[in-house]
């Protein structure tokens, strides 16, 4: 459409024909047009929209006039109360006020006096409240200028006036003006008070409400807390306000004095501290009421969970009220007793019916114990716990023992490290409920098992498998009760996604023959959900599930192309599901011979018209990318056909609405699918599947890029603008991650395609790189998340690895600059949850979760050191002057008082600096800073802490040479400490002692000098080797092993060669495990001398050795000795 300046849209000639009419003299026109806007037909609604539209932004000083006119003089109260709502919106619904600045100066303030004058003679309720919800936004737009000078005098006047009206009409307005322009009426606080005070004892109920409404507001819009002190008196009365409208039988107004509450409690927790023991009793009391509406209950708990969350700017206030928690908590599962056993839930044969017989208090008890578990934390909750679920268990009454089941499930999110420590308790009452005699119970117990199994484990499926998984076989036998089978199969999904496969698979057998026998049910949510089950046991079992492929794969076929009906629509996007995850479960050489007559299936199924709720496409989508994990550059082919609707999920404009709150929602249908944010009087409505939708593409568009590389060179460029532009996506955070994850990905992807040949030159690389990595550093210092920024920091330290000479030095300045706020943000967050301490609530519980919250800043300070260990690498010592401007930030991190994590961080920037940053002597005047902290280090407890300083005293005695001489026999002390200490080998600290060897080495290679002048240290080393642990490192080591062997360094092979048998088993241990302890140059190379070595040496000297050795390398050796390929 044509638009004007300014965009607003122009009028075509019958849009300002109707225009002229309904503003011309016969003023019934407009009426008319107002109650076509009311109208139930779509067409005539639509066509009064367009008209009215067109009279606003074209001729908005008759459209206002006219509004007024109808508001004043229609005998139409819904017409008069339309007109004022359309005033609110048309004055107020821009941010820049356009409607308001084009009315002539006479309109306006023509416009100011009539809403004033009809605040005094309008005599409807509903339409005066929806006048005062007018006056209040346009005095709130026009205060702050003094653009309305009449309104506030107007309004103290109403207030002496003596009329209850009158009054009651400007205390609304008052409640409304403050949440917009509080320091306007800053200086009538104390009038307002002695108001407020005086009306919260009126005996007229709509006084008296205004009042409360009108206080509340006032206490949670003032930012300054001595102005907020000055109504602390009036807590009393306004509780009192809740008790009379209780007793009066009056609960809507009992529940909007709740919502009051709530409001306060969010914004200012710590205002209600003072009458905080007769809040909570009297809002318990209403709680736990079980007279009073579902409504006002679920009001009554939401504020004292509330209060309990407010561990920001109230850190432990209500665990200080222990008696009260309890009863809380015991309220929350009294809820869950709103359940009833509906035949329609045993028959009911969709998963999301699973909620049939639950009341309007049902989901209220298990969000509340959720959000209250994890606000108080296991040490506050679990005593309660204790106390209460016995009784609860033990009751003959299933509802009870449904609800603690169903407890114990919402609580272990926020008990985890309390509940880790039970697990066998836990497990004690998930397998008397599978055995329950109720169907609902045994439905429970599967569920708490799901839950507990991602919330405890791998820790509950490690400790209690030999109990866990025979309980869901058993309770997958459940005939009688299909939905209880099909839980069980979910909550198999859960305690395979935490669970090792070796612990799975004694279990591989009885499972996936169960779940192809369920496969056979005549019920649909069973076998959707044993489908389900089947792909999650195949994608954790991986290789163990190579001997159900033959068995499983035809099944899974067989349904895919016989589900398609529309009540089987479920069901075949679930056998793809398993299709994808069982392929790349068992791998391509396993899933390659079927690949291409599946793949020919999914690209006709894909190639047919779907419905919209159809979920075979988002099913489909997740599919082709494991089916591209599977077969790797073999799924080219199928990229064109996958690309399209992939593309267009990318692409998906974010659905969202601003509206008032006051504003009907259009689908109310929709309402799971749609998350509200309320800003004062507006709220954002986002549609949330269409987000969900959208991360998904983005996460299978990264998944294909990795993949393939340069086989994804046709779509580079589009995602490379694509990704770039979601770097700053404000609705969803995994998009705002999968952008910033995947652009090293395509820079990678195209600098793979060049170096194929793609027609393309290195400048255009260079081109990728420039155009993300602004837009990356920019998205770095916007955004809020630490857990994003995590993502966005480590894909700057993969770019830099991938194409870091690419980098010129404005933009490795940009970079380093990034970095330093990064830190500084950190900092910042950190010395915000510090000032919690300050609060006279602190407790112990509360530092715990201050330590916890400051793990994801030891997370972003991780994410930083491993950038800046990925730029020395790639500039060395050329950036040490940028390096030393980020090293107090680390210094700090050693501190006493620092976490070990902080500790390990600044260690690790230690090693690097040294290893990557010390050419020409660069940091040699950190060398008394550096070293000791290594040494002190080294024989840590911690086992992180003590693999990175003995890494660095490795480092240094390389990086340092002759300086580092003089400390080396302390630094020998303390690496023997490690590598002899008796819980050397260990599990867990047997990474950090192979780190010690590896040091070790470079002291006999580098520090020979100093000490190992006789070779006695190099033969200690050797009869370390070879190393296993450690992968990396092990590469390392056995590539010096490697370079000493070929130089014959005689320390090395010993005194008249009498290392040699010994070095040959090394050898052969290292040969047998392929190439994951050693690169494949020094393989090759291993092998040679290998060879020659069993040449020069008696076979009995070798077989002496040998016999200590693995049967692989035991085969290494013989083949070595008999001149076999190896």
């Amino acid at each position: 459409m044509a638009t004007e300046n300014g965009g607003t849209p122009q009028v075509d000639a019958q849009t300002a024909q109707q225009m002229a009419a309904v503003l011309g003299p016969d003023v019934s026109a407009f009426e008319q047009l107002i109650q076509a806007l009311m109208s139930t037909q779509n067409e005539v609604r639509g066509q009064a929209e367009k008209v009215f539209n067109a009279c606003r932004d074209h001729q908005a000083d008759g459209c206002v006039q006219r509004l007024v006119h109808v508001l004043k003089a229609s005998q139409a109260l819904e017409l008069r109360g339309l007109c004022a709502v359309l005033l609110r919106k048309s004055l107020t619904n821009d941010a820049e006020n356009e409607t308001w600045k084009s009315l002539t100066p006479q309109t306006q303030q023509g416009l100011k006096a009539e809403l004033l004058e009809l605040i005094k003679s309008e005599t409807n309720k509903s339409t005066a409240k929806m006048i005062c919800d007018t006056v209040s936004d346009v005095g709130a737009m026009l205060l702050e200028e003094n653009q309305w000078p009449e309104l506030l005098p107007f309004m103290f006047t109403c207030v002496q006036s003596g009329d209850e009206t009158l009054l009651e009409r400007a205390l609304r307005i008052f409640a409304q003006l403050v949440m917009c322009i509080e320091m306007t009426l800053s200086p009538y606080l104390n009038t307002l008070h002695g108001v407020f005070a005086q009306c919260l004892t009126s005996q007229n109920v709509d006084i008296r409400n205004a009042a409360l409404r009108a206080t509340c507001s006032f206490i949670s819009s003032l930012e300054k807390k001595q102005e907020r002190d000055k109504f602390q008196d009036l807590v009393p009365s306004m509780l009192n306000c809740l008790g009379t409208a209780l007793t009066a039988g009056d609960e809507a107004t009992a529940q909007e004095t709740l919502g009051m509450f709530i409001e306060i409690g969010e914004e200012h927790p710590t205002f209600l501290r003072k009458n905080l023991i007769e809040i909570v009793n009297a809002i318990l009391t209403v709680t736990e009421a079980a007279s009073l509406e579902a409504s006002t209950r679920q009001l009554a708990a939401e504020f004292l969970v509330t209060l309990a969350e407010a561990r920001e700017k109230a850190p432990g206030m209500m665990r200080k009220l222990p008696q009260f928690m309890g009863k809380l908590f015991h309220a929350l599962m009294c809820f869950l007793l709103d359940i009833d056993d509906e035949p329609e839930w045993h028959a009911a044969d969709r998963e999301e019916d699973e909620g049939v017989g639950n009341g309007e208090l049902f989901d209220v008890g298990l969000e509340g114990l959720d959000r209250l578990a994890i606000a108080l934390g296991g040490n506050a909750i679990m005593p309660i716990v204790n106390q209460i679920l016995p009784a609860f268990l033990q009751d003959g009454d299933w509802k009870k023992r449904h609800s603690s089941l169903m407890t114990l499930a919402q609580i272990a999110e926020g008990c985890v490290k309390v509940m880790s420590k039970a697990i066998n308790w836990t497990v004690d009452i998930c397998i008397a409920g599978l055995r329950d005699p109720h169907a609902k119970v045994r439905w429970a117990a599967c569920q708490t098992v799901g839950q507990l199994s991602t919330d405890l484990g791998p820790d509950f499926q490690e400790q209690e498998h030999g109990r866990i998984v025979p309980a869901l076989l058993a309770a997958m036998d459940d005939v009688n009760e299909p939905r209880v089978q099909a839980h069980a199969t979910a909550a198999v999904v859960n305690f395979s996604e935490d669970c090792e496969e070796e612990i799975l698979a004694p279990y591989l057998d009885a499972l996936v023959s169960k779940l192809l026998v369920l496969l056979q049910s005549p019920r649909n949510i069973v076998r959707e959900g044993a489908l389900t089950s089947l792909a999650s046991v195949a994608d954790s079992s991986k290789e163990y599930f190579e001997k159900y492929y033959s068995v499983v794969m035809p099944i899974l076929v067989n349904i895919l192309q016989t589900a398609g009906d529309k009540t089987l629509r479920l069901l075949r996007a679930k056998a793809i599901e398993c299709i994808s995850l069982v392929g790349m479960a068992v791998g391509k050489e396993k899933f390659g011979p079927d690949a291409k007559a599946i793949m020919e299936m999914l690209m006709a199924l894909q190639n047919t018209e779907m419905e919209d709720d159809d979920p075979t496409a988002s099913y489909l989508l997740q599919a082709w990318a494991r089916i591209c994990k599977c077969l790797g550059h073999d799924f080219l082919p199928y990229l064109q056909v996958v690309m399209p609707p992939l593309l267009k999920s990318a692409r998906l404009e974010t659905d969202v609405q601003v509206k008032y709150v006051d504003e009907d929602d259009d689908d109310d249908d929709d309402v799971d699918e749609v998350e509200t944010l309320i800003i004062g009087d507006r709220k954002i409505c986002i549609r949330t599947s269409t987000l969900e939708e959208k991360s998904t593409a983005c996460s299978m568009l990264c998944c294909y890029v990795e993949e393939l590389q340069e086989g994804f060179f046709p779509y580079i460029d589009e995602i490379v603008q694509l990704f770039v532009g979601l770097l700053k996506f404000a609705f969803h955070e995994e998009v705002r991650s999968t952008a910033a994850t995947g652009l090293p990905e395509l820079l990678k992807a195209a600098k793979a395609s060049v170096e194929k040949g793609c027609g393309k030159d290195i400048q255009w690389v260079k081109s990728i790189l420039d155009y993300g990595l602004g837009p990356l550093l920019e998205a770095i210092e916007k955004e809020p998340e630490a857990v994003i920024i995590v993502s966005q920091v480590e894909a700057i330290g993969k770019l830099v690895s991938v194409y870091g000479e690419g980098l010129d030095q404005n933009q490795v300045v940009s970079v380093f600059g990034c970095l330093k706020k990064v830190l500084e943000g950190s900092v910042e967050r950190r010395k915000e949850r510090e000032s919690r301490k300050e609060s006279e609530d602190f407790d112990d519980e509360e530092a715990e979760a201050i330590e916890d919250e400051n793990e994801e800043e030891d997370e972003v300070s991780d994410a930083v050191c491993e950038c800046l260990d990925e730029l020395l690498k790639k500039f060395r010592a050329n950036i040490m002057p940028l390096v030393e401007q980020l090293l107090p930030f680390f210094a700090q991190m050693l501190e006493q008082n620092r976490s070990s994590s902080e500790h390990r961080i600044a260690i690790c920037l230690i090693d690097s600096v040294v290893e990557y940053g010390s050419d020409g002597g660069a940091t040699l005047k950190y060398f008394n800073s550096f070293v000791p902290v290594l040494l002190n280090n080294t024989p840590s407890a911690d086992s992180d802490i003590r693999q990175c300083s003995a890494y660095g005293l490795g480092v240094c005695a390389q990086a340092y040479g002759e300086h580092f001489a003089p400390v080396c026999k302390d630094a020998l002390a303390k690496l023997m400490q490690v590598i002899q200490a008796p819980d050397a080998r260990s599990s867990d600290y047997e990474v950090a002692t192979e780190n010690a060897v590896s040091a070790l080495g470079k002291f006999c290679e580098f520090q020979a000098a100093a000490c190992d002048p006789d070779g006695q240290l190099t033969a200690f080393w050797l009869s370390h080797l070879p190393l296993k642990a450690d992968k990396n490192e092990a590469k390392v080591v056995h590539d010096q092993l490697c370079r000493l062997l070929e130089k014959g360094d005689p320390r090395v092979l010993g005194k008249d060669n009498a290392n040699l048998p010994r070095i040959c088993c090394v050898l052969a241990t290292i040969l047998s495990e392929g190439t994951s302890v050693v690169s494949n140059e020094s393989r090759n190379k291993l092998i040679a001398i290998l060879q020659k070595i069993v040449q020069t040496i008696p076979q009995e000297a070798i077989q002496q050795h040998a016999a200590q050795l693995v049967p692989k390398a035991q085969q290494v050796l013989q083949a070595a000795l008999t001149g076999s390929n190896l």
